[in-house]
């Protein structure tokens, strides 16, 4: 056993939350050379490093797996919004289960199942702050009426707007895991006029750094209670941080070692790092080194996600009929049009996730394949 004592430079989790239009996303662009995870498209005027809008919680967890194998794209990666990203979450734990709606799986269990989805999804995230890659997720705010147990009367309060009934569940285990809470929120004074009429003033951004009765905040770092709305005044908690030692082999392999989720890691030119327009079709699964392939003009009867996925991982709508014949579900010769409701969300949550029989979606196609 070796016992340390000290403060440890390590890559920080950050939320960022705070009502719409405040300014979220461009103060997470401020933090170093960041990188966005764009779920809602709210970056779209900005000048920003982003990834591809992920329409699947798949696609979301291949964009990560992506970063991890390659973490010399950046040093922060910015997740915008995490509330959005729940929605996929969401949407892909319905699917699992061949429901419309979360609250269909009854007893609460749906919300249950959510919590331990987006239990995985920070763990994955956990990956990349172990390699030194700081992750900061924005969020929206809510007021939610708050009755104190033992006290007479209730108040409104803020918090992260996380879920419709998760809010006891997803919200607190989002907010334990980072290391800053930031509350991003205008500052206004209200004043008495002459008549007696109240009157509000002020309008400045500000960033509130501790807990209040009036909304949720915390930090790690001993920052004062409320600072300017203004990179500047966290940035020296990012400066001090040590850089974790990279491999950087010679050249690019194009097989991925066992274990891996992708190329070695290699530091970049200079004049490559300016540009992160990242082609995600070169993201080799750990399953086999040549599974992925250039796909092209796949029918549009086929929802974006899947079709997205498809083109990621190189598979052919031919591949795709082979996969419905092996399970006994459709015969091979229907086409996309007459597949039953719900198919496609199912065959979306099951590409990466293992099935019944243990195998995922992709895994009976990379079957087929070989022979």
């Amino acid at each position: 056993m070796q016992i340390t004592r000290g403060k440890r430079a390590r890559a920080q989790r950050v939320v960022i939350y705070g009502p719409e239009g405040i300014g979220k996303s461009s103060f997470a662009a401020q933090f170093p050379n960041p990188l966005f995870i764009d779920t809602e498209g709210s970056t779209d005027n900005m000048d920003v490093a982003r990834l591809d809008k992920p329409t699947s919680y798949t696609m979301l967890k291949n964009q990560i797996a992506w970063v991890k194998a390659n973490p010399t794209v950046c040093q922060t990666l910015v997740i915008d919004t995490i509330d959005w990203a729940e929605t996929l979450v969401n949407d892909d734990v319905c699917a699992q289960h061949n429901v419309r709606g979360i609250e269909e799986i009854g007893w609460g269990k749906g919300y249950t199942y959510v919590k331990e989805e987006v239990g995985r999804l920070l763990n994955l995230l956990s990956e990349l702050v172990d390699l030194g890659i700081n992750v900061v997720l924005t969020a929206h705010a809510q007021m939610r009426k708050f009755e104190q147990p033992d006290e007479m009367g209730a108040y409104d309060r803020w918090e992260l707007k996380l879920g419709k009934k998760t809010g006891s569940q997803t919200a607190p285990l989002v907010k334990e895991w980072v290391d800053m809470v930031l509350f991003a929120n205008y500052k206004t004074v209200v004043m008495t006029t002459d008549n007696g009429k109240k009157k509000a003033q002020g309008g400045q951004r500000v960033l509130y750094t501790q807990h209040h009765p009036a909304w949720d905040a915390k930090n790690r770092h001993g920052l004062p209670e409320e600072l300017p709305l203004d990179y500047g005044a966290i940035a020296h908690i990012f400066t001090s941080q040590s850089q974790p030692v990279r491999a950087q082999p010679d050249s690019v392999s194009q097989e991925p070692q066992a274990g891996t989720m992708g190329p070695n890691p290699v530091e970049r030119p200079a004049q490559e790092q300016t540009s992160l327009d990242v082609n995600m079709s070169q993201v080799v699964p750990s399953v086999t080194p040549n599974f992925a392939r250039e796909v092209s003009n796949i029918t549009e009867v086929i929802p974006q996600p899947l079709r997205e996925l498809m083109q990621l991982d190189g598979v052919t709508e031919d591949e795709l009929r082979g996969i419905q014949s092996e399970l006994n579900h459709i015969p091979t010769d229907t086409p996309f049009e007459n597949y039953p409701d719900g198919y496609f969300d199912f065959l979306v949550s099951y590409w990466n996730n293992p099935g019944s029989n243990g195998s995922s979606i992709k895994d009976i196609i990379l079957k087929n394949r070989a022979f």
